[in-house]
């Protein structure tokens, strides 16, 4: 194993203990400043170089995809740049870009389709939101997993049913509301609604509790796994599928995947909606400073997939295609110096 794998591996674990730290605080450090003592500049040979600062990265659900690749971030940024950054567990999506746009984090992960509403103003945002993105990262699977002995076989059967919705404010709950009213169902009245975060919803199902759970994440999720290894006789995925062009006229961002057989050794591929993700940051971010970052991430792209597959989609190609959630200026440069 390269010395690179063991520090981030050991990163990865470690931020079990930071993560708890964070949440005794409130989950939220400060957003470097970008002030005048600490200016981000740019070397005579035009390489941007983030400066001696800390950084804060909000992340996701301590068991999902985006906690393990913040973490592996954080290691690369911290080894490869000057500076000391850190990643911590929130609620996703809606949370974090509430918070990056508070000032609470430097950056952030999000699905593409709540960041997209954030810049509308749109959704979960009554105003435009003044965030930007350093790039697209990898994408978010909807992973919808139902009770084997509920009877549901389609959207439409979750009428009556107890279903998790993900936890509040998370990117989760803004697709699964969306799913339960593409299939014309009032999420407040046909169906149960519980926020529950994944941990406790793959106990739901496990318990009967829940007869459902919507999950948006990367390929695998370890609960998942966990899930379908132990109890794969007991719950199975649902094809959502037939939801997609009602989710297209909401957002185009939505897009036809699958999630490949072997990723929970299931009998076939699960054909499912797919939403790319984001790394948000606010749009008065110095453009140094977001140009050291996005190189620094990008080109170090291999470490990081060493400590989850979902890094193997860190492509500067598909980064840049942002729209409608604007590059910011910094991470364009990065991107053009990388060729």
């Amino acid at each position: 194993m390269s010395t690179i794998t063991t520090r981030l591996l050991g990163s990865a674990a470690a931020l079990v203990v930071a993560g708890l730290a964070l949440t005794a605080c409130g989950g939220a450090q400060n957003r470097p400043s970008g002030g005048a003592d600490e200016s981000p500049e740019t070397s005579a040979s035009g390489t941007c170089e983030a400066p001696a600062q800390q950084l804060a990265i909000a992340t996701g659900n301590s068991t999902g995809v985006y906690y393990v690749l913040g973490g592996a971030i954080a290691d690369v940024l911290s080894s490869e740049t000057p500076l000391r950054a850190t990643a911590a567990e929130t609620g996703a999506s809606v949370q974090n870009i509430e918070q990056v746009v508070a000032g609470q984090y430097a950056m952030a992960f999000s699905l593409a389709d709540t960041a997209a509403d954030a810049v509308a103003g749109t959704g979960a945002f009554t105003e435009p939101q003044p965030i930007q993105t350093l790039g697209r990262t990898h994408s978010n699977y909807t992973q919808v997993v139902v009770r084997a002995d509920s009877g549901i076989e389609s959207l439409e059967d979750m009428a009556g049913k107890t279903v998790s919705t993900g936890s509040p404010k998370s990117g989760t709950e803004v697709i699964a509301l969306r799913l339960l009213e593409s299939a014309g169902l009032t999420p407040d009245t046909d169906v149960t609604t519980q926020r529950l975060d994944l941990a406790t919803s793959v106990d739901g199902l496990r318990d009967g509790t829940i007869d459902a759970l919507f999950w948006s994440g990367g390929l695998p999720t370890p609960n998942l796994t966990d899930l379908f290894t132990t109890n794969g006789d007991a719950v199975r995925f649902l094809d959502i599928t037939p939801a997609l062009p009602a989710m297209q006229k909401i957002n185009p961002v939505y897009q036809e995947g699958e999630i490949p057989a072997d990723t929970y050794r299931t009998d076939a591929a699960i054909p499912t909606i797919v939403v790319p993700n984001v790394l948000v940051v606010r749009d008065d971010m110095d453009d140094a400073l977001a140009c050291g970052i996005t190189a620094a991430i990008w080109t170090h792209a291999d470490e990081i997939a060493q400590v989850h597959p979902a890094g193997e989609e860190l492509d500067p190609a598909w980064a840049v295609e942002s729209d409608p959630i604007p590059l910011a200026p910094g991470a364009k440069q990065a991107f053009d110096e990388q060729g």
